[in-house]
């Protein structure tokens, strides 16, 4: 089943009315279903779309061990009706209030998914110009787009002025120059406002903080007065708004509050020194359930910001949200087979491996972050389970995907990642060359294809051997 859609197309012919009754599959397949089968269907932690029913793991309804059948694996698989659950929490608490919502679509930036929501009507939050042309290939609105980064390249300041972007957020003196020099030989007034970096600790994993002074992103709090001075002063730029982000992964209402008592204070100071602000951004990283995390719901952490805004007489200002992970992470699922299993000598210290078709080409989260994501048989089987390391086929020693799990397992069983909605794709590579996953949109009844899966000679095909 690893990336053969001719192979898994015959499979399902042969295996489909077993499928269909949650019976028995082919070779190598799931087992008898046992007395699971009668229990009644439960949603799994943190993602009520996901559901347990009776041996049979489905999302939306739909049975996961038949879609990867159906499309092979590794593979993505998302829910519509998930990103968009998710998306209402933000757009209730945010009613009758000029607000905008901006995606930050490096989570997750398939064409499809980019769609979903700028038909929601949301905005992006970009951080390059190959993301820009991205949403405008979804049909996304550039009017709506915020251009983030601390690396942002002349030329694609010059495409984002020429799209019409919003707003820029600057993250340096250096960029504002640039930016003020690129804007007055495009023949455009670039619209900016400056990320600050507010040194709030956000209390999340140390590759994804972004709001601390040690980090490398945004105006040092101290510093931002004079850059908005600054910037105000060049002609080529019209201050707009305030930025800021602390990270991903963020659990605790908190650390908002702080980041939004130490924004407000800058409000004030730079509005009492002539320069009105238009719009204030609280940017994203609001987190989600891997596994026992308690995140605010979306509403509440919204509300609870909205309070402190009213409270300094601000409430007329526009409000710009930029989430990420919190739309997306628990919409999704890596799908992958189970090719072996190698049992260690665990009473001298060994492990068991349940070697799987996935990788960390496929998924880095666990790799990069030993980030924990839960893993799921889409078919449970009956049996007394054992603990396995759940390991890829690259050649690298931190190619895991999960550790010491308590599984009942066999060769040819699908396994389900949960919560690889954000950052499982985008972060995808090509490594050992391996070609990169199909990805899937459920819609209500509806599957959809919305990635192909890619070729070994696709790899290649800009590669040019030497003459003679």
């Amino acid at each position: 089943m690893g990336g053969g859609r001719g192979a898994a197309a015959g499979r399902l012919r042969a295996e489909g009315a077993a499928d269909a009754a949650g019976g028995r599959a082919g070779a190598g397949g799931i087992g008898r279903v046992g007395p699971r089968a009668m229990s009644a269907p439960a949603a799994l932690p943190g993602a009520p779309h996901l559901v347990r029913d009776g041996a049979v793991l489905r999302l939306d309804g739909h049975d996961l061990a038949a879609l990867g059948r159906r499309f092979g694996t590794p593979l993505y698989v998302y829910s519509r009706r998930a990103m968009l659950d998710a998306l209402a929490g933000y757009q209730r608490a945010l009613q009758g209030r000029r607000h905008l919502v901006c995606y930050a679509m490096k989570a997750n930036s398939n064409l499809a998914v980019l769609q979903t929501f700028a038909q929601a009507g949301c905005g992006f939050d970009i951080v390059s110009g190959g993301e820009l042309d991205r949403v405008l290939a979804a049909g996304g609105d550039a009017a709506k787009v915020v251009f983030s980064g601390v690396g942002k390249t002349a030329a694609e300041m010059r495409q984002a002025l020429v799209a019409g972007v919003r707003c820029f957020n600057v993250e340096s003196e250096g960029e504002l120059e640039r930016l003020d020099e690129v804007a007055r030989a495009t023949g455009v007034r670039a619209p900016v406002s400056l990320r600050v970096n507010p040194d709030v600790d956000a209390g999340t994993h140390p590759y994804i903080s972004t709001g601390l002074k040690g980090n490398k992103f945004g105006i040092a709090h101290a510093d931002a007065l004079a850059a908005y001075r600054r910037a105000a002063a060049l002609p080529g730029l019209r201050v707009v708004g305030i930025d800021c982000h602390i990270g991903s992964q963020i659990t605790q209402v908190e650390p908002y509050l702080d980041t939004a008592e130490r924004m407000l204070d800058l409000v004030v100071q730079v509005e009492a020194a002539g320069i009105a602000l238009e719009h204030i951004d609280f940017g994203g990283g609001l987190g989600i359930t891997y596994t026992d995390e308690a995140p605010p719901p979306a509403e509440t952490l919204v509300r609870r910001l909205l309070e402190r805004v009213d409270a300094r007489g601000f409430g007329d200002r526009e409000i710009l949200f930029e989430p990420g992970r919190s739309l997306v992470g628990n919409a999704g699922v890596l799908l992958t087979e189970v090719q072996y299993l190698k049992p260690g000598r665990t009473d001298e210290g060994g492990r068991n491996f349940c070697i799987v078709d996935a990788a960390m080409n496929d998924l880095m989260r666990p790799a990069m972050y030993q980030a924990w994501m839960r893993i799921e048989p889409c078919r449970q089987r009956d049996g007394v389970p054992l603990r396995w390391d759940i390991v890829g086929p690259v050649c690298e020693s931190g190619d895991w995907l999960g550790r010491e799990r308590d599984l009942v397992v066999q060769a040819g069983d699908v396994l389900a990642v949960l919560s690889a909605g954000a950052y499982g794709m985008t972060m995808a590579s090509n490594y050992n060359t391996r070609p990169r996953a199909a990805e899937v949109l459920l819609d209500g009844t509806q599957v959809h294809l919305v990635r192909e899966r890619e070729s070994t000679a696709e790899l290649f095909a800009r590669e040019r051997l030497l003459p003679g």
